[in-house]
């Protein structure tokens, strides 16, 4: 169980693009860039935003995912996580390293209900700082690996996925009677991160072209109509940090935090922080980088191409 703090706060740090492999020098400076940020922010959770390990370079899975896992299970820490698409390509399925995620301490990952697509799809419920009631959700879904079909190229968040969102959305709300602040967090970035770049500004760095699906699901309008996502934080492109707002919701990347993943020397790795205050339907959010940098605001983007109206 997680909670608001007592001066009504709940931060949670998140890693993304791990790419553990075998304990060389490069995990090595993974390991101790987690335990940097970690002992600066102090979060109330740690979500791991998927390819915790690159699964088709580790000689042994399990003992990769403890070990990239290991700088916040030693520090007693809250934490859980959602898959990528690098995760399982080793000696370990979805369902086999779920298993083994939930047998270290202080894992709130959850498989989800057996006859939904993928494996993580989930809330944690963040509860009142005094109450013993839910003040705010986190959810968690399986975004999968590569289409299964013609289409080729990513997976998306399936429809039996978008359906159990909104129904669990509509069954949040009718227990309490209201409408509670909530994230959502997974691996591969929507088609609408294109749009909020392309056509509103944005903050922060596009470094890289997203690596979107092909297909366009229908996820974000089901946030939409869900009403309780203020943000959608995802991970997957390794040189991509910004963060937008499409039609109320913002979409972010976080950044890189893995050594063991392509990247730039001139684009630091990291976490994106996030911050809830109990009661309040907004969140904050920054950038901790290697070697203490605190970025608080980034860089304006300001679209090419404003949004138009066209009159046919």
């Amino acid at each position: 169980m997680v909670r608001f703090r007592g001066d009504g706060t709940f931060t949670v740090v998140q890693f993304t693009d791990i790419h553990w492999r075998n304990g060389d020098e490069l995990d090595r400076r993974s390991a101790a860039l987690m335990g940097e940020i970690l002992d600066a922010e102090g979060p109330d959770l740690v979500l791991f935003d998927g390819d915790v390990i690159y699964g088709a370079g580790c000689e042994d899975a399990a003992q990769a995912w403890r070990n990239a896992v290991a700088p916040v299970v030693d520090r007693g820490l809250a934490w859980a996580a959602v898959f990528g698409n690098h995760d399982d390509e080793g000696g370990l399925s979805r369902a086999e390293l779920m298993a083994l995620q939930r047998a270290l301490p202080g894992c709130l990952s959850q498989p989800g209900p057996a006859n939904l697509s993928g494996v993580g799809n989930y809330v944690i419920p963040v509860f009142s700082t005094t109450r013993n009631e839910t003040a705010a959700h986190l959810y968690c879904l399986d975004s999968h690996a590569y289409a299964r079909n013609e289409v080729g190229g990513y997976g998306w968040i399936e429809r039996d996925q978008i359906a159990w969102y909104l129904e669990t959305a509509r069954h949040l709300r009718a227990r309490r009677g209201k409408t509670l602040p909530a994230l959502a967090f997974f691996h591969i970035p929507l088609p609408e991160f294109n749009e909020v770049w392309d056509l509103h500004p944005c903050r922060g760095v596009k470094g890289e072209p997203i690596c979107c699906p092909l297909l366009n699901s229908g996820f974000f309008s089901a946030l939409y109509e869900g009403g309780d996502v203020m943000g959608v934080f995802v991970g997957h492109d390794h040189l991509n940090d910004f963060m937008g707002d499409l039609h109320g919701i913002r979409l972010a990347f976080g950044r890189a935090c893995g050594y063991g993943g392509y990247g730039r020397d001139d684009f630091k790795r990291g976490a994106r922080v996030i911050r809830l205050r109990e009661g309040v339907y907004d969140f904050e959010s920054w950038l901790r980088l290697a070697g203490g940098e605190v970025v608080l605001q980034q860089a304006m983007h300001e679209p090419e191409v404003r949004r138009g109206i066209c009159i046919l």
